[in-house]
């Protein structure tokens, strides 16, 4: 039985994930695609998708969507309450739009 909770809650979480990218790559691409650090490929590939098509891949039992942060100890400086909070903003954007991930190629669906 909690496994099925587990499935279903995993659809909603994608399901929820896909339809806000599609609206954030509608209203701003760029800054979308940023924000999701996504390519313009994939920022393509969502935005063309239909309904059913979001439908049928949020169902799978993979989460779609994962944690940019992987350099715990950059994460841990960022949340250490700096006084300045537009200079930790700033840092957060170019820490995020500097993905190692986007440098070495790796694939798409491993960032978003």
């Amino acid at each position: 039985m909690d496994a099925l909770v587990a499935n279903k809650e995993i659809a909603d979480l994608n399901l929820s994930y896909m339809l806000l990218a599609q609206k954030m790559l509608r209203e701003d691409r760029a800054a979308a695609m940023l924000r999701l650090g996504i390519s313009a490929a994939m920022a393509d590939l969502l935005i063309g998708m239909s309904l059913a098509e979001v439908i049928k891949l949020a169902t799978s039992n993979f989460v779609l969507c994962a944690f940019r942060l992987d350099d715990l100890p950059a994460f841990r400086t960022l949340m250490q309450g700096s006084k300045e909070r537009s200079l930790q903003q700033a840092h957060l954007s170019i820490l995020l739009a500097g993905d190692p991930l986007a440098a070495a190629g790796a694939p798409e669906a491993a960032r978003a």
